[in-house]
C-alpha cells in the first residue's frame, strides 16, 4: 500500500493515481529552525465516537449528491441505475442493496468514515476498520509513515489526521514548535490553530495575511468536499483570531497562484520550505484514508545551507 498525493477534493479527481503512485498536488512554502533530530514520535490521534443512529440513507445519499453538485440523472448515469430507481433510494420507497449503497458511495467519492455511517443506515455492517496508528494491523501502514518521515530529516515532516492533528511527526518537528505557548503543544496539538494562533507561530510568519488565506481556502476545500463539522468549527475559530503583524508583506521568489509561500523569520535568519500533501492510495482503514504527510524541503539555496549547517552542529 503505497502513498499516492492529495489531489483537491471532488467528485472523482482525487482517485486518478493509486496506490504505487505519487504525485504532488498542494504546494505551499513554510519555513523554520532545527537542532539534533530525535527519533520519530507518535501523537495519540483524535477518534470519533462510536456510531450513532444516522439518518435514512436516502437523506444521506442526497445530501451528498448535492454535495457533489451532481442531480439525479448524472448520478444515475455514473453509477449504471435508473433515475427512477435512484429517486426511490432517497424518497425510501426504494432499500438499496450493500452492493448499491457502496457503489453510490463510490461514485460520490464519499469517505470511508462516511461509508460506514451510509451501510449503517442502510441496516448492514461497518465494512471499514477504525484502528489506532499503533495496532499490529497497521504495521505496514505505520513502517510507510516512519520511512517517510526518517527519511526526510533533516527537513521537517509530520503527520496529521482529518482534523489536522499531528499524530506523528520526525525529528526535527518539535524544535520548529518550540517557543509557542504550552497549551497549543498539548497533544494533540493542531497544526493549523498552531500556525495562526497569536501564541503560536503567526508572529514569527514574515507573510501572515497571505500564508492565512491559504490555509483558509485550504480548509474551505477540505469542509467543501467532507461536510465535517468539526472542520467547519475549526474555521470559524481560525477566522477570529488577530493577526500580529499582518500587514507586512515579506519580499519572496518563485510565488505563484500554485505556490503559496510561507516566509518565517527564525534564529537562523529568514528561511523557506516548500510543502507538499501525500495521502495513502488505497487504504482500507479509515485512519489510513484520513491521514495526511506533510513534507517541507527547502526552496532556496541559502535555507538549505543553513538547515544542514544547524543539523551538522548539532550532531557534531
Amino acid at each position: 500500500m503505497g502513498p499516492r498525493c492529495r489531489g483537491p477534493h471532488g467528485r472523482r479527481s482525487a482517485k486518478t493515481w493509486q496506490a504505487s503512485s505519487a504525485r504532488l498536488v498542494k504546494v505551499s512554502m513554510t519555513s523554520e529552525v532545527m537542532e539534533r533530530p530525535r527519533r520519530l514520535r507518535y501523537r495519540g490521534a483524535m477518534h470519533s465516537p462510536a456510531l450513532t443512529t444516522p439518518p435514512p440513507i436516502g437523506t444521506l445519499l442526497r445530501d451528498w449528491r448535492l454535495r457533489r453538485r451532481l442531480s439525479q440523472l448524472d448520478l444515475a448515469g455514473e453509477a449504471a441505475v435508473s433515475t427512477r430507481h435512484l429517486s426511490y433510494l432517497e424518497t425510501g420507497r426504494a432499500e438499496p442493496s450493500r452492493e448499491m449503497v457502496l457503489r453510490l458511495a463510490d461514485r460520490l467519492d464519499v469517505p470511508l468514515r462516511e461509508r460506514n455511517r451510509w451501510l449503517a443506515a442502510a441496516g448492514f455492517a461497518p465494512m471499514f476498520a477504525e484502528r489506532r496508528l499503533d495496532d499490529p494491523a497497521l504495521a505496514a501502514g505505520r513502517a510507510a509513515i516512519e520511512l517517510v518521515l526518517k527519511a526526510h530529516e533533516p527537513w521537517p515532516a509530520l503527520a496529521v489526521d482529518r482534523h489536522w492533528a499531528m499524530v506523528a511527526h520526525n525529528a526535527v518537528v518539535p524544535v520548529l514548535i518550540a517557543g509557542c505557548a504550552a497549551e497549543l503543544l498539548q497533544p494533540p496539538v493542531n497544526v493549523l490553530r498552531l500556525s495562526l494562533h497569536p501564541e503560536g507561530l503567526a508572529p514569527r510568519i514574515a507573510n501572515l495575511r497571505e500564508w492565512r488565506a491559504h490555509l483558509l481556502s485550504r480548509l474551505d476545500r477540505q469542509i467543501a468536499a467532507s461536510g465535517d463539522a468539526a472542520l467547519e468549527a475549526l474555521h470559524a475559530e481560525l477566522g477570529r483570531y488577530p493577526q500580529p503583524g499582518a500587514d507586512r508583506v515579506a519580499p519572496h521568489g518563485g510565488g505563484s497562484d500554485i505556490v503559496v509561500p510561507l516566509v518565517f523569520d527564525s534564529p537562523l535568519g529568514r528561511l523557506t520550505f516548500i510543502s507538499t500533501t501525500t495521502v495513502f492510495g488505497t487504504p482500507n482503514d479509515v485512519l489510513l484514508s484520513e491521514l495526511a504527510l506533510e513534507t517541507f524541503l527547502p526552496a532556496d539555496s541559502a535555507t538549505q545551507v543553513a538547515l544542514r549547517g544547524a543539523a551538522a552542529g548539532s550532531a557534531a
